[in-house]
């Protein structure tokens, strides 16, 4: 992003970024508990947004490891007592609207594991070292995974311990899912759920939520 500050804390139509992503999270219905996974430095500006949003559920704001992975563990180790099923979400996926949120949690009560993902419309070269194509994938086969992802608590758990003992590294949780050979359903997401990562993402959030 190019940033001096944490990309969720840049504003976006008069609020930061993750303010927008909280206020999708706490009008699904599903939703009970909001947990904030992050470092202890952006704390104070994450007490500010919420001061200024009342929020209808309890927030927890948790101390997050060095990865995503070492981050979402500690999130799954900050949920409530009794605790069944969580969806895991990017606080940069701002754009995510409640419907999405209602429809994981509700799909989330028949599998072990899910997530949100729009079918490829780009046609996707696999590309070597040597800036070579090395194939083309059938792209009906292919989904660009999202957030929410949502799973049965202490299924996940047990998947990240498992990866712990075994040192994997991966980039989400459904993928530490299938390391341990459990399956992960596909809930249809939104084409707008992208992820803030770039300036110009900033400018389509922005355009989104002004057609909203």
């Amino acid at each position: 992003m190019g940033s001096d500050r944490n990309k969720l804390l840049l504003p976006l139509l008069g609020q930061p970024v993750l303010a927008w992503t909280l206020q999708a999270a706490a009008r699904s219905t599903a939703v009970d508990w909001i947990g904030i996974v992050g470092q202890p430095h952006d704390w104070q500006d994450f007490q500010q947004i919420l001061a200024g949003l009342e929020l209808r559920q309890p927030v927890e704001l948790i101390q997050g490891g060095k990865t995503r992975q070492a981050s979402v563990y500690c999130g799954l180790e900050g949920l409530p007592a009794g605790a069944e099923r969580v969806l895991i979400h990017d606080g940069a996926r701002c754009l995510a609207t409640a419907d999405l949120f209602d429809r994981c949690a509700a799909a989330l009560h028949d599998c072990l594991g899910l997530v949100a993902a729009v079918p490829v419309k780009d046609t996707i070269k696999v590309v070597g070292d040597d800036g070579l194509i090395v194939s083309t994938p059938e792209r009906s086969q292919l989904w660009a995974a999202q957030t929410p992802q949502g799973f049965e608590v202490a299924t996940l758990r047990q998947c990240h311990q498992q990866g712990q003992q075994n040192g994997w590294e991966v980039t989400d949780d459904a993928a530490l899912f299938e390391q341990c050979e459990r399956p992960v359903q596909i809930v249809l997401g939104e084409e707008t759920n992208l992820k803030v990562t770039t300036p110009i993402d900033l400018t389509i959030a922005e355009f989104v939520l002004r057609q909203r």
